[in-house]
């Protein structure tokens, strides 16, 4: 069993919050990895449960995070700089490798100008059919890699990755800043947009799969859309430079629709318009909540301590 990836030590890094119900495993699956990771971070926010005993049974170094210090970028920095690998592999705490090769297929092409390298994320066996089908919709079944120049053919797709399951070559990483900090969520997207804009480009490996999902509730869904417009609100330069979401949102209703077609699920339609109603409202209202008061804006919110910064 192989630890090395080349002349590269890899770093496993895992901001963890209360994560007792997935962590065990998540470090089961990694300690059966064919290729092992050279060390694992764990930056745990204030964990109130099990969650620091798991990761010391496991060998994980910890990293305290102060109460209400977690940053989705400025976190992931912070932990991806005291990391010691040539690269840096992010998991949530939720996402479970599928397969023993997960680990080392993700990071096989993490060479040349390929800077970045995500995998593919399975509905986990309590998905419900929306849950599935997104996941279906944004991780296909083929590999594929994609360079700025992409960016005409797939437009905002183009910076789709998920630091749920993704690697990072350190060097690219550094020289982009590693992740912006203070974002609201989508700190992976914003590096990857500077990755491409930079030369480099990223690959899609869909050999490379987790288990990871979430079946979220109509609220949920609102606000989760309601963050990412948040994102596209104070991040315009995305858009500016991949193109609008409206399309990659089209693409996913005329998707899921057929999916109900084709399996004749005919029962849960009513279901499924009020989540695109909710979706589409979520989103719009995230990208003019400028306009909104300021006390509004975190009860629409997923990521309520943000507004608190």
């Amino acid at each position: 069993m192989g630890t090395m990836h080349g002349p590269q030590r890899v770093s496993v890094i895992i901001p963890t919050r209360n994560g007792e119900k997935s962590l065990t495993d998540l470090f089961i699956a990694l300690d059966r990895q064919d290729l092992r990771p050279d060390e694992i971070l764990v930056g745990d926010s204030a964990s109130s449960d099990a969650t620091l005993q798991i990761c010391r049974r496991y060998g994980a170094k910890i990293v305290p995070i102060g109460k209400g210090q977690f940053d989705h970028g400025g976190t992931r920095s912070q932990l991806a700089k005291l990391a010691t690998g040539g690269i840096v592999v992010f998991f949530t705490q939720d996402a479970i490798p599928a397969a023993t090769d997960s680990l080392r297929r993700l990071i096989a092409p993490l060479e040349g100008d390929i800077a970045c390298s995500y995998g593919r994320q399975l509905p986990s066996p309590d998905a419900t059919p929306f849950s599935a089908h997104l996941r279906l919709f944004n991780y296909p079944p083929q590999s594929s890699i994609r360079s700025h120049a992409d960016r005409e053919r797939f437009g905002l797709k183009t910076v789709f990755v998920s630091n749920s399951f993704a690697a990072y070559r350190r060097g690219p990483l550094e020289e982009v800043g590693y992740f912006k900090n203070n974002l609201i969520f989508g700190e992976d997207t914003c590096t990857l947009g500077r990755l491409l804009l930079a030369g480099y480009r990223v690959a899609y490996v869909s050999e490379a799969a987790v288990y990871h999902s979430h079946n979220y509730s109509l609220v949920e869904e609102f606000r989760r859309s309601f963050d990412i417009g948040v994102l596209h609100s104070t991040e315009k330069w995305l858009l500016a430079t991949y193109g609008r979401a409206e399309g990659v949102g089209g693409r996913y209703v005329r998707s899921v629709l057929n999916m109900l077609s084709r399996e004749k699920k005919y029962h849960l339609l009513p279901d499924c318009f009020l989540r695109i109603i909710s979706k589409a409202g979520g989103y719009t209202c995230g990208r003019f909540h400028a306009k909104m008061p300021a006390r509004l804006r975190p009860l629409l919110s997923m990521n309520r301590a943000w507004w608190q910064g």
